[in-house]
């Protein structure tokens, strides 16, 4: 949910976070505030300082506008200024693209971020968002949910939005978050993915298993096998050596929701999936035996035991790559191999797949820049070029040589690609993560999960904590859903 520097930021007020999907990038998620003079407030807006003045071209010269944009604005709307340093890039590397972008960057913090967009969507007019970012944690909102009529299908933008998916080799959850049902048009994509792996220390792996070999430790904690007994008989033989297998319940969490065959919301009734009802249990399981630390995420006690200063050393953690650069380096105690858990890590295929977090980003279809803002996001989401946003993203080199790499929603742009760290000790991490992609499943998200999350994980906290008995928390799980959300509870 998850993330790029969104993620960095993020990380660095559990307070924010609490409530979080999953940005991606970077990371879970809710975001702070950032513009792209770093300032940060409630909401930014400003126009790029280095784009054409209108004053360089007369505004009677309509042929010249209607070609280049020379004096025309697009609005642009986003939770981080991520997707905005994106645009910007895009003019940089476009000089022939002369629109304006005014940027309107208000975080996700407390809420505010949507009630904002949905109010300028419906307000319409010349102040109305051309182009707008929604995170995993609302996406569906936009894309198939209540707001879903504002969205314009690629196809209108100019972009020959199948072929293009087919070329670049787009994740499929990703494209079925994307879709509209009702006319089946593609109205949203990403830039990352955010399939899930276990990213895991391999000093621990060697010590207790003897190797921390990615495969091996794959077939040790159950990879492809669908279930948690393996991992539960890798969880003893790490307790049997001091180690925790994981740092609190939320690690599991994600891997459990983001692989459940459905959603909170079935039909407009709140609907329990078995795999998330399973997490009680699991919780539990985790809690009773003393396989855990019992952190919780985005906690300071979560950050401490990936710098393995908590209160037995931990094993690993459930994440995508966004949550390797900018939630786990961050916080491991170092820059360099040597440096804290710097180094010491490594990425295997789950028990099950998941995904976890991502932002797409959308059209309005009453805009009347379409062909421009097909332009911006069709590079932005599709282009598998090396001249595309996604290989610089993969190839850390959006900034210049040497930045972060991480994994894109393009296979295509993955296979010509490097992603050796050595924050992993030398491996190359699109090649679990790029399988892991394959194995997300898009189908199983709501509109209503960023509340929902939160409602069910508190429940499942306290029943674990022996504060409730398992049927009072479901019965107040579904008591909070009915009191406060516009969903039939039966």
């Amino acid at each position: 949910m998850r993330k790029m520097r969104r993620v960095a930021a993020v990380a660095l007020s559990a307070a924010m976070v609490a409530s979080m999907v999953t940005g991606c990038g970077s990371s879970s998620d809710t975001s702070t505030d950032t513009s792209s003079d770093d300032s940060a407030t409630e909401a930014t807006t400003a126009a790029s300082d280095d784009d054409a003045s209108s004053d360089d071209a007369s505004s009677d010269d309509t042929s010249s506008s209607e070609s280049t944009g020379e004096g025309e604005t697009i609005n642009v709307w986003a939770f981080t200024d991520e997707v905005p340093n994106m645009i910007k890039k895009f003019k940089e590397t476009h000089p022939e693209f002369k629109y304006e972008i005014k940027e309107t960057i208000i975080a996700t913090t407390d809420g505010a971020y949507q009630p904002a967009l949905d109010q300028a969507l419906a307000a319409g007019g010349e102040d109305a968002p051309d182009i707008y970012a929604a995170e995993a944690a609302f996406v569906l909102k936009y894309t198939q949910g209540d707001m879903a009529s504002y969205a314009c299908p690629y196809d209108d933008l100019g972009i020959d939005t199948q072929a293009e998916i087919d070329e670049a080799k787009i994740a499929q959850y990703t494209v079925d978050i994307g879709t509209n049902p009702e006319s089946g048009k593609v109205v949203g994509l990403g830039y990352q993915a955010t399939g899930g792996a276990f990213i895991y220390r391999r000093s621990i792996a060697k010590d207790a298993f003897g190797t921390d070999d990615p495969a091996e430790i794959a077939e040790i904690i159950g990879s492809g096998s669908g279930n948690w007994d393996k991992f539960y008989e890798a969880a003893e033989t790490l307790k049997g050596k001091g180690y925790g297998i994981v740092s609190g319940d939320g690690d599991m969490w994600h891997a459990i929701e983001n692989s459940s065959d459905t959603g909170w919301v079935v039909d407009g009734k709140l609907n329990i999936d078995p795999k998330r009802e399973a997490f009680l249990d699991e919780s539990k399981k985790l809690k009773d035996n003393g396989y855990h630390n019992d952190t919780q995420d985005w906690s300071d006690a979560w950050f401490a035991d990936m710098k393995g200063e908590g209160e037995k050393q931990i094993f690993g953690f459930f994440g995508p790559a966004w949550l390797i650069n900018y939630t786990l380096a961050p916080n491991c105690g170092g820059e360099a191999v040597g440096e804290g858990t710097y180094g010491d890590w490594a990425v295997c295929a789950p028990p099950i797949g998941f995904f976890w977090g991502g932002t797409w980003v959308l059209a309005n279809k009453d805009s009347e820049k379409k062909e421009a803002v097909g332009q911006i996001i069709d590079w932005i989401t599709l282009n598998c070029t090396e001249d595309g946003l996604q290989y610089m993203w993969a190839n850390g080199t959006f900034n210049g040589e040497g930045g972060t790499k991480d994994c894109v929603a393009s296979a295509t742009v993955m296979d010509m690609s490097d992603g050796t760290l050595d924050f992993l000790g030398g491996q190359n991490m699109f090649d679990v993560f790029g399988e892991a992609n394959s194995y997300a499943n898009g189908k199983n998200l709501t509109q209503y999960d960023e509340t929902i999350n939160t409602y069910w994980r508190d429940q499942v906290r306290q029943y674990s904590a022996g504060e409730k008995d398992r049927d009072t928390a479901i019965a107040d799980f579904k008591q909070q859903v009915a009191d406060n959300l516009a969903v039939t509870v039966e």
